[in-house]
């Protein structure tokens, strides 16, 4: 009988350099960065601040979409597994990592300061504010000009020529137009 084993790890951290996106000899794309998380704790009545460093790899699209999205600075939430690798240096020397190869990554900062300077302490603050995360933004749909559209006559307006003309008024069920489908926020 197999037991179920569980390897699973969340980080939110910021990055401690731009991404390095490279492909294997089959073309796969792998990217590689690496995230600060810190904690603070309390000895002997003394707050500290902590920081550990963590190596992160992804593969395949979410190697492409790393090496686009993230710079140096920018808060991140990433999620994988633990995996430990070890290799023959080229010293000949054994060589080992641990590394958390990603399948899920969510940028916390906001584009408007990720696409600005790459120097995060410019855009950091003492204060705790929680940025939300950014999700890619459906362009507007293109709107058109007055001179290109003719005028429309409000149906107030027809309502009340057709009582001025003697014409019998026409009882419609009222709706609403909900406009363009691919607008909505779902």
């Amino acid at each position: 009988m197999a037991t179920r084993s569980w390897n699973r790890v969340e980080l939110i951290g910021n990055l401690t350099r731009d991404p390095e996106l490279r492909y294997t000899p089959s073309g796969a794309a792998v990217v590689s960065f690496s995230i600060a998380t810190n904690r603070t704790y309390m000895s002997d009545g003394e707050k500290k601040e902590e920081a550990d460093f963590h190596r992160i790899v992804a593969w395949n699209k979410l190697a492409e979409l790393c090496s686009q999205l993230l710079k140096k600075g920018n808060r991140v939430f990433v999620s994988g597994r633990l995996q430990n690798r070890s290799w023959e240096g080229q010293d000949g020397q054994q060589r080992q990592t641990t590394e958390i190869v990603i399948e899920d990554m969510i940028l916390l900062t906001s584009r408007s300061l990720s696409e600005g300077s790459s120097d995060f302490n410019e855009h950091s603050s003492s204060s705790n504010e929680d940025v939300t995360p950014t999700r890619p933004v459906r362009p507007a749909p293109k709107v058109a000009s007055e001179s290109e559209v003719a005028p429309e006559v409000p149906e107030e307006t027809k309502e009340a020529a057709s009582e001025d003309s003697g014409e019998p008024k026409e009882e419609k069920p009222k709706t609403e137009d909900p406009g363009n489908l691919d607008d909505l926020p779902f």
